[in-house]
């Protein structure tokens, strides 16, 4: 119910976003008929249509997004009629010729009917043009519907949010209709007001046409809704709840059965595992993703606790859960899983099924099961590692293993995957993509579009921005020409960025830069002295580690061939 309200209010507040700018006309060409018949089924049908985009693309791939660009065509062709419709009676007349036969209701003469079904299918063109700009609650539904898959609870979410654009649009419509009216009787002007109206459809057909919804409008700051979204989000989140603490050796409550591994879409390093297979042994679930910086932190302590307790009743399933697009390929998860020594059975789990039989929401998530089958503890993000190798030892003994090796893990382990700092005001993990995007200093950001960013003279602390010319996707940002940058001050002895080529596959070079210097000593184990590097595959790239504390430093890294693809930072 939070988050239906949640939903709902951020919708009501996209009619303050420029983004709404082009599909106005569409709404107020219908302003001087009926509500009921006219201006209500236009912004359902409006609201129906943009849940069903949006829900489709955002869990069917690229296959829903080509369809919806052809659904865009068609639906400016559309629009641009019911604007020529709009300018002359004649022209109407004209126009309304070879669609009479095929039931279309575009003129003046068919919408004086107060036909539903035409306002209607007006609405249903204007949901497929329409393209918010993707504010905090927005980018957090379009999220949960990629991690969750298409389900009635994601198209209903979107749907809400749809509404509640609809209500606000739908008072701006009561009150126009009503401002119409009065010019008609007032002035006698309804066919002045009637062909201006035919000149701001063709101008809003015209502007999504050239992209400026998803591109100029957004970036113009009319009214930036994105301050007062995240102020409800923070409001309505919950605190984390406390991990439960079991004092050595005391007695380990049952949290549930072991879920079903049945939904893995492929294993690797075995062949497939069920949970009977697994009764008699004590396994420990870790849920996990490659790119993920505190599931690369907390992995050498799970390689450890492999290596030292699987003669002695553990097996260690890790269930690899992708966040970004690239980390579904098995190939991407083969090759990384290689890289990083990982020799236990790994489950890929690209439907998120294991995910939501665990009911998990965290990366990364360690699950500690007995031999019965039983979750008898759990664990959520990195560290408390003395303790989780208590709990395991304790279940190893309930299920009749002694004589276990003494001591507890220590890894010494470097680059990306040695302990974070620890320091609680480093900067926090920032998407590049716009789903997810947070403290952009560049302006407001093109969606889907090719755009030539600025960066400003002078960042914030926790600020970043691009230069150069870019597409921002939901996930990702790609370079369209050699030589464009990302800024970002921050602070953190570490800095990572989620880097991978163009679709392409070929290297693309940089350089990083540290306050405007080369890094030297501060450099990160994937760049030199002299701040050069090489992205040659997608995945976490550590950039920065700071010898000395965990100061505030401008980061810049410029791009010297084109193609490459960032999706975030994180800090140590």
């Amino acid at each position: 119910m939070l988050l239906l309200i949640l939903a709902y209010l951020g919708g009501v507040l996209t009619i303050l976003s420029p983004c709404i700018l082009p599909v106005l006309p569409f709404v107020f060409a219908r302003a001087d008929r009926p509500f009921a018949r006219n201006g209500l089924p236009m912004l359902l049908g409006m609201a129906l249509t943009f849940a069903l985009v949006a829900t489709l693309a955002a869990v069917g791939g690229g296959w829903a997004v080509r369809a919806n660009q052809y659904g865009r065509l068609v639906a400016l062709v559309v629009l641009a009629l019911l604007g020529l419709t709009l300018l002359s009676t004649r022209i109407a007349e004209l126009m309304t010729r070879p669609f009479v036969a095929l039931g279309n209701r575009l003129s003046q003469r068919a919408d004086s009917e107060g036909s539903v079904w035409s306002a209607a299918g007006l609405g249903i063109a204007t949901g497929l043009l329409w393209a918010p700009c993707a504010g905090p609650i927005l980018g957090l539904l379009l999220t949960g519907a990629a991690l969750n898959g298409a389900s009635v609870q994601t198209t209903l979410l979107l749907l809400t949010y749809a509404a509640g654009a609809a209500t606000s649009l739908a008072l701006a419509l009561l009150i126009g209709g009503q401002v119409f009216a009065l010019m008609k009787r007032s002035l006698g002007a309804g066919e002045w007001v009637r062909r201006a109206l035919g000149v701001l459809v063709l101008a809003g057909v015209a502007a999504i046409a050239l992209g400026l919804d998803t591109g100029l409008l957004t970036r113009v700051a009319l009214a930036n809704t994105g301050g007062l979204e995240q102020k409800l989000l923070d409001a309505a989140r919950p605190p984390p709840a406390p991990e439960p603490v079991h004092a050595a050796g005391a007695p380990l409550p049952v949290e549930g059965e072991m879920p079903s591994l049945a939904g893995a879409t492929g294993w690797l390093n075995t062949p497939p595992l069920t949970r009977e297979a697994l009764r008699g042994k004590v396994v420990l679930v870790d849920f996990w993703t490659y790119s993920c910086i505190n599931c690369l932190r907390s992995l050498p302590y799970v390689r450890g606790w492999y290596d030292k307790y699987k003669d002695h009743g553990l097996v260690v399933i890790g269930v690899h859960a992708p966040e970004f697009a690239f980390e579904k390929e098995p190939g991407n998860v083969a090759r990384a899983v290689k890289e990083l020594g990982v020799d236990y059975p790994v489950a890929l789990d690209n439907d998120y099924a294991i995910w939501k039989g665990f009911d998990n929401q965290y990366w990364p998530a360690h699950y500690f099961i007995d031999a019965k089958g039983n979750i008898r503890a759990h664990h959520f993000g990195e560290g408390d590692y003395a303790q989780s190798e208590d709990t395991l030892r304790q279940l190893l003994a309930e299920a009749g293993y002694h004589d276990l090796p003494g001591g507890y893990v220590q890894p010494g382990s470097r680059g990306a995957q040695a302990a974070g700092s620890g320091d609680p005001m480093r900067s926090p993990e920032t998407y590049v993509g716009y789903a997810r995007a947070a403290h952009f200093a560049g302006g407001q950001v093109a969606h889907d579009d090719a755009w030539d960013y600025h960066a400003p003279a002078t960042l914030l602390p926790g600020q970043w921005s691009l230069d150069g010319r870019w597409t921002v996707h939901a996930e990702n940002a790609q370079l369209e020409r050699a030589g464009g940058r990302i800024v970002y001050r921050f602070r953190g002895r570490d800095l990572h960025l989620v880097l991978g080529p163009g679709a392409d596959g070929k290297p693309v070079r940089f350089r990083v830069t540290l306050d405007g210097k080369p890094p030297g000593a501060d450099h990160g184990i994937d760049v030199d002295a002299d701040g050069y590097g090489t992205v040659t595959e997608q995945r976490l790239y550590q950039l920065v580690r700071q010898q000395h504390g965990s100061g505030e430093r401008l980061f810049e890294i410029t791009f010297l061939d084109p193609g490459v693809r960032a999706y975030a930072f994180t800090f140590g």
